[in-house]
């Protein structure tokens, strides 16, 4: 009994290990986006580099490492798709890994939505973490939209906040945009189920960690919504004829482990095609 008591701890210790260490392993994925308004090879495109569920208080990549590899890249823009942290005192540690970001320079900008991790935060230290994103460069957008130009096509960069806290607000968010491109940024993807009305281009989410623990589907997730009962919980999908990508994310939440998903790093290349908003 107590030989394989010990063969039992073992071997759950040799797993814990191979599931820690899965969470070095960073996957860079490259997307390419194309046009369907027009058959054009040609077609203009921006890059779009993104970051999603930094969950600082576990992740295993360094500063240094996340700069290593993106150094060779020259994305168009950023987009941050939420849950940075939920603790004040992991707010410092946020630092170092903007400044990689922003020494990037990306020429239309860098733009974060919150999760609902960082909903933890409140008051003083929600604005902290707002105050922290903006002093290097990232505007942060709440229900809101900002409009940029890349070829003499209008492109609305549209933040929808948190879904899976109530915060979206689509009339809101949808209030400023003008007749072009649409490229929505939110945390939680559940909130293209609620969007016949309002079009997007392509969509950029994360929230699920691609299950993070999946054994051999993540059927803990069953309870954050429509999508990840479906197994919709990673990678590029279609709505009402729309691409949208959920990414695995950066960090880990609860424990610092992955099976079945890899940290993930995301490229989109997205063809530039002129829409009515």
């Amino acid at each position: 009994m107590y030989i394989l008591y010990t063969i039992l701890v073992i071997l759950l210790g040799y797993l814990i290990y191979k599931a820690n260490k899965n969470t070095k392993d960073i996957k860079i994925t490259k997307i390419k986006i194309e046009s369907n308004t027009s058959s054009s090879p040609s077609n203009p495109s921006f890059s779009i580099l993104q970051l999603s569920d930094l969950h600082l208080e576990n992740i295993s990549i360094t500063p240094t490492e996340l700069a290593n590899k993106i150094k060779n890249e020259k994305p168009d823009m950023i987009a941050l798709t939420g849950d940075f942290l939920d603790r004040k005192r992991t707010l410092p540690k946020l630092v170092a890994y903007l400044e990689v970001l922003q020494a990037l320079k990306p020429p239309h900008g860098i733009y974060a939505v919150l999760g609902n991790h960082d909903y933890v935060l409140k008051n003083d230290d929600l604005n902290t973490l707002k105050n922290l994103l903006t002093k290097y460069d990232c505007h942060v957008l709440q229900n809101a939209s900002e409009t940029i130009e890349i070829n003499g096509q209008v492109i609305n960069i549209i933040g929808i906040d948190d879904y899976s806290t109530n915060r979206s607000n689509l009339p809101l968010s949808y209030q400023n945009v003008q007749e072009g491109m649409n490229i929505v940024l939110t945390h939680d993807p559940n909130v293209v189920l609620e969007m016949n009305d309002y079009h997007f281009d392509y969509l950029l989410a994360g929230h699920f960690h691609g299950g993070q623990i999946c054994y051999p589907k993540a059927y803990h997730l069953v309870k954050m919504g429509k999508l990840a009962r479906n197994n919709i919980i990673k990678g590029l999908h279609m709505h009402n004829n729309s691409p949208f990508y959920i990414s695995e994310g950066l960090g880990q939440t609860g424990v610092n482990i992955r099976i079945g998903s890899r940290p993930e790093i995301t490229f989109h290349d997205v063809a530039i095609q002129s829409k009515s908003a």
